[in-house]
This record gives C-alpha cells, structure tokens and sequence, in this order.
C-alpha cells in the first residue's frame, strides 16, 4: 500500500497546487473557469480521441468488465434512489440537497481515474480506462440530468432540451468520433495523432490543477450529515460494490485494478456548474467533491491494495 500511496502522491500533489494557485491570486478565481473549459472542451477530448482511435479492442477482453461496469452503474444508481425517503423522513433532506447527494455518490472525476490509472499501469490502462469512461459517462450524464430535473425546485429542463446537453457534450462527441475512426478503418495521418497527443498530454496536469482550484475549503468546514452520506457513498460503499462485482464477473490482474480504480475516484467537480444552473444545493455538492478528494488521497491506495489482494496488479 504504501508503494501505490507514494504513486499517487504527484497526482494529489498537482491537485494541492491548483488549490494554492487560486487561493493565493496567482491566477484569479474567475480565469479558472477558462481553464476548466479548456480542459473540457478541448484538451480532454483529444486523449480520447487519439486513445480509441488507435485502440486494438480485439487484444482487450471487454465482456467481463464492462457487465461489471454496467451492473455497478445500476446499483449505485439504485443505492443513491432508495436514500431518498430515508433522507427526507428521518434527516429532514429537501429535493435540493438530495440531487447533490446523488450526483456526489454516482458521478466519478474521469479526469483524476485516467491520470492515476497511466501513472500507476502505463499505456497499456488507457484503453479500457477510456472505454469505461465512454460508457459511464453517456449513462451517467442521462441519469444525474434526469434526476436535477425531477428534484431540483428551478425551471426544469423538458427532455428535449436534456436530449441536447447530452448530444452537445464534447466528451460523448470524442468518444462517437473515436470509436467511428477505430471501426471505419481510417488510418490518421501521423501528424494529426502526434497533435492529438501533444493535447492529450496536456489535459493530464492541466485537468488535475482545474481539480485543485475548485475545492472549497470554506465549504468542506461545514460538513453536513448529508455531505457526509454522500462522502461515504462515494469513498467507501461504491469500491466496495465495484470490487464484489468485478470478482462476481471473473474479471482480474489489470482489468481488476482499473475498475477498482474508477470506483475510488471522487466526483466530478462539472457537476458543480449544472447543479448550480439547475437549482440544485451547490453548495452541498462543493462540500462533498472536496472531502470525496482529500478522503481519496487516502482511500483510494487502500482499495487498490485490497484489489490486488484478489487478482489484481500494481
């Protein structure tokens, strides 16, 4: 454990410095949003472009993973549902707060996973760490809308216009363009894959600084009983369930560890933006990505441990 703590030591480290550039003036508060929009946009779609574009999917054995994929997508959805009237009954929980919950507890930070998963498993993660983030993402994004349009008290968006958020995601749109170049056979001039990863490279530090400036320490101090819910949920409940169902499904060695992985990471900090749009507690949602990653620093060396106590690699 100690050997998988020190690895992922640069990562969090480049998320303390973001931290301390926004918090120290270095660069204003309001030019992050640029960055993070750089990052979104541009600099993270073309690691995946570049990543599914050249994969070899016929030397990955996707079956396995992505059940258990879809399977713990299902539970955590069904999970994070079933606390609801739990939540409101006995702790007083308003619709607000509650989508915060919910989002905290499912979404998972892609950027941070990807990072982690190059350092610790090299190259030969990125495939399947980019095919996870596809489909997660695509049901991810669906559902967490769905749930801020039924929950939050603001102006809810008709499905139509929820059907657009998702078509205009760049991320989703990297990942049909991808998938489309892989399958349609093209072979991209090397130029293009050299500027595509010259971008992807750039994502990396970049994605994990924009992390670091949009943790709130002020609103981490406040931590709430739902804050804590959803700070559970998401560090310990939720690698626990990818961990059974990955060994439910017979999946080991490096397939194992990525999955883990993507279960360990806290959320991501975009959904604080449409929570806000929406309605919905953002305050309650800074909260939570903020104790989620200072808490991973720690958790997720543990579950990678534990996983490759079971099958799987470090």
């Amino acid at each position: 454990m100690v050997a998988i703590f020190e690895s992922i030591l640069p990562v969090f480290a480049v998320v303390l410095l973001g931290f301390g550039l926004r918090r120290g003036g270095l660069i204003p508060t309001d030019q992050w949003r640029s960055v993070e929009d750089l990052c979104f946009w541009v600099l993270f779609p073309a690691i995946l472009i570049k990543v599914l574009a050249t994969a070899d999917f016929s030397q990955i054995k996707l079956g396995p993973p992505l059940f258990a994929v879809l399977c713990f997508t299902a539970i955590m959805g069904t999970f994070a549902l079933a606390l609801w009237p739990v939540l409101k009954s006995v702790f007083g929980t308003g619709k607000a707060q509650y989508s915060s919950v919910y989002q905290t507890i499912t979404r998972w930070n892609g950027f941070v996973a990807l990072v982690i998963a190059l350092r610790l498993f090299g190259d030969e993660s990125a495939t399947l760490m980019v095919v996870i983030l596809a489909l997660m993402t695509i049901i991810l994004q669906i559902s967490n809308l769905l749930v801020l349009a039924a929950f939050t008290p603001g102006k809810r968006p008709s499905l139509p216009a929820i059907a657009k958020m998702i078509a205009k995601n760049p991320i989703i749109i990297a990942i049909f363009v991808g998938v489309g170049v892989n399958f349609s056979g093209i072979t991209l001039w090397r130029p293009i894959l050299d500027g595509l990863d010259l971008l992807g490279r750039a994502a990396l530090g970049t994605s994990l600084l924009t992390v670091g400036a949009g943790l709130s320490l002020a609103a981490a101090l406040k931590p709430s009983f739902n804050v804590m819910v959803a700070v559970f949920g998401k560090l310990i409940i939720s690698p626990f369930v990818m961990l059974g169902l990955a060994l439910w499904f017979g999946v080991s060695g490096l397939s194992l560890s990525v999955l883990v992985l993507c279960a360990s990471v806290p959320t991501s900090m975009n959904g604080y933006l449409i929570t806000k749009k929406m309605g919905g507690d953002a305050e309650l949602y800074a909260s939570a990505a903020t104790l989620q990653t200072l808490g991973s620093f720690l958790t997720i060396p543990a579950f990678l441990a534990l996983a490759a106590r079971f099958g799987g690699v470090f």
